[in-house]
């Protein structure tokens, strides 16, 4: 660590060329870092006081990066080079046309930002239930000048009340009602929560578009908004990851058949395409769908699915 380099000089145990040397190991990285950016979907990394930002290449939108948290989309985008791009650029594609999008599971803003960037005439309205998380969303919105982002510091289910949260401060994506994670650093938190519907009406929103990832609890989500379901039938795009519900006791298949109910359809995105899907199983590679209404998305399904 690079205290504890200072430290060692600042007590006499190095001395300066030793420390000189010794702090030079460490500034390295810098041009390790700089060589690793241009294969990345991360343009630039600024280290500023008390904070770093890393500024996505192909959006330009920047992001603070919370220090112990291993899995932030910036993070992962200098792991793996980009970060869930096919589904994005496909969610971009299907709505081009939508006034209000949903963006339910908000944690650091990722998505609530890269919406609302490409649709600057769009409002989104994300919902993060988590203090500590909802913060840092607000500040990423802040350092990026949006301004049709609202964020909500509640929870969403099919019941409204003060529940207890779990969360992992170095696995923020592992935010949930139940313990999804094992993790031995898992934080616990009473949350608000109201359900979809009574959000809906009390703050008289239109509903185009639902994303929804709340590790495992999202047929709560739905069973929370019928009468927004009922009302809007807006596009949804959902993970159902069998992990996951299997800790809140249902199963994937529960919410293609709940939402079927609807008038919805099940599709997977595959080659900036969708293709029809009817039931998980323990084959299933897939844990990102989306759902369009048979009637009013009639028109999308005839142009994103393979003929």
């Amino acid at each position: 660590m690079i205290r504890d380099t200072q430290k060692q000089f600042s007590e006499g145990k190095l001395n300066k060329w030793q420390y000189i040397d010794a702090m030079y190991a460490h500034h390295q990285l810098l041009f390790e870092y700089a060589e690793l950016l241009p294969n990345t979907n991360i343009s630039s990394i600024s280290v500023e006081d008390n904070k770093v930002v890393m500024t996505f290449r192909d959006s330009r939108l920047k992001f603070i990066v919370s220090e112990g948290d291993k899995r932030l989309a910036p993070l992962d985008t200098l792991n793996f080079s980009t970060y869930e791009q096919e589904e994005l650029q496909l969610q971009y594609l299907l709505a081009e046309n939508c006034d209000s999008i949903l963006d339910i599971g908000g944690n650091y803003g990722w998505y609530a930002m890269h919406m609302a960037n490409r649709f600057p005439k769009t409002f989104v309205h994300s919902f993060e239930p988590i203090p500590f998380t909802f913060n840092h969303l607000n500040k990423n919105v802040a350092i990026n000048n949006i301004r049709n982002v609202r964020t909500y510091n509640v929870g969403l289910s099919e019941t409204k009340g003060s529940f207890d949260f779990f969360y992992d401060p170095k696995l923020s994506v592992n935010v949930s009602l139940a313990r999804v994670s094992e993790s031995e650093t898992l934080e616990k938190v009473v949350c608000h929560v109201e359900t979809l519907d009574e959000i809906v009406r009390k703050e008289n929103l239109n509903v185009d578009f639902i994303k929804c990832d709340v590790e495992g609890a999202e047929l709560f989500v739905f069973k929370g908004a019928k009468d927004t379901l009922t009302k809007f039938t807006p596009i949804i795009f959902t993970e159902m990851l069998r992990k996951w519900t299997a800790k809140f006791g249902y199963h994937p298949n529960d919410i293609i058949d709940f939402l079927a109910q609807f008038g919805y359809q099940c599709l997977v995105g595959s080659d900036m395409n969708l293709a029809p899907f009817t039931k998980v199983d323990d084959q299933t590679v897939e844990t990102n769908y989306f759902f369009l209404h048979t009637m009013r998305h009639r028109d999308l399904i005839a142009k994103f699915i393979k003929k």
